[in-house]
């Protein structure tokens, strides 16, 4: 467990970073960004997080966000109320930023009970894994998903090469992994996995869906969350036929399946330029839903925006 320390900078630039942690990574009231869509949906900047980069993936519990990032060997650890930010390493050798070849990728977070899971994306050989990790001692466990991600691209007949699990969901019986369609098959995938284990106890489903597109790109799962019986999904039409390589960014969707008939009850659009990766439950009351927003930017700056996304449950 570690505090971040304040990066080495030229005194200008480290005054400015300070500036930046005492006036911006704070509740922002001020809102830099703010945007109201058809009366149904608000979007908003919450707060910068300083010390954290290309953010894939965020959780909401008793106050603090577990945050991870697809460049990062680490979990981050945000407290809300002190703005104090912790770094727990979940791989050996771990960096804010691995490089590219080397990264494990980790693209998606859920959590069940007091344990976090933090997935591999797949998308090479090195992505493989699965890292639990008890939130209270901070016990890591590490798993290899070769197997299961195999299993699951023979029986979707999705290519290695277009296998791309960015989104996680944990009931405490079974487990909704995405796999975003931005390879060259663009397919968007959901899979329902059943059982004891992840090795040799367990039953698959999957069902297939064709997202919204913008511009003619079609848009693809980033992240999801479970609310009562309906799964909420974020999706980016990012301008790339590729799981490996970055394209440009056209905008990210809301959207929401009903776990009952596993059919889409809708899709908005919610930016024009955000590559939205992170999704949690922040605030559900009987009128709204609040959730928080993360960003991957695709850039090794460690800055992070925190977004809060307010939705009408009367749509």
């Amino acid at each position: 467990m570690q505090e971040l320390p304040l990066v080495a900078l030229p005194v200008q630039e480290k005054i400015a970073v300070l500036f930046k942690r005492v006036y911006t990574s704070i509740w922002a009231r001020a809102f830099i960004f703010k945007t109201s869509l058809m009366e149904k949906f608000t979007l908003e900047i919450l707060f910068h997080i300083i010390g954290i980069g290309s953010a894939s993936g965020l959780i909401y519990k008793d106050n603090s966000l577990f945050i991870i990032g697809d460049n990062s060997g680490f979990l981050y650890e945000y407290a809300i109320p002190s703005q104090t930010l912790q770094q727990h390493a979940i791989i050996q050798n771990a960096s804010p930023n691995v490089i590219k070849s080397e990264k494990p990728d980790f693209e998606a977070i859920t959590h069940f009970g007091d344990t976090l899971y933090v997935f591999g994306s797949g998308s090479t050989q090195k992505r493989n894994k699965m890292v639990e990790i008890n939130t209270f001692e901070k016990e890591i466990r590490t798993k290899d998903l070769t197997d299961l991600y195999s299993v699951m691209q023979s029986f979707a007949e999705i290519k290695p090469e277009d296998f791309n699990i960015e989104g996680a969901i944990y009931t405490g019986s079974e487990w909704y992994l995405f796999n975003r369609g931005n390879g060259e098959s663009s397919k968007n995938v959901l899979f329902t996995i059943h059982g004891k284990n992840f090795v040799d106890e367990f039953n698959i489903l999957s069902n297939n869906y064709k997202l919204p597109k913008i511009k003619g790109v079609r848009s693809s799962f980033t992240d999801a969350v479970l609310l009562d019986d309906k799964i909420y999904f974020l999706a980016t039409a990012e301008d790339t036929k590729s799981t490996y390589d970055d394209g440009e960014i056209l905008g990210s969707f809301l959207g929401c399946i009903d776990t009952k008939t596993m059919k889409i009850d809708f899709t908005k659009k919610i930016s024009d330029t955000h590559k939205f990766e992170g999704l949690t439950v922040y605030q559900n009351t009987n009128n709204t839903i609040e959730f928080l927003l993360c960003e991957d930017k695709d850039t090794e700056i460690l800055e992070t925006t925190i977004y809060k996304l307010i939705v009408n449950k009367k749509h």
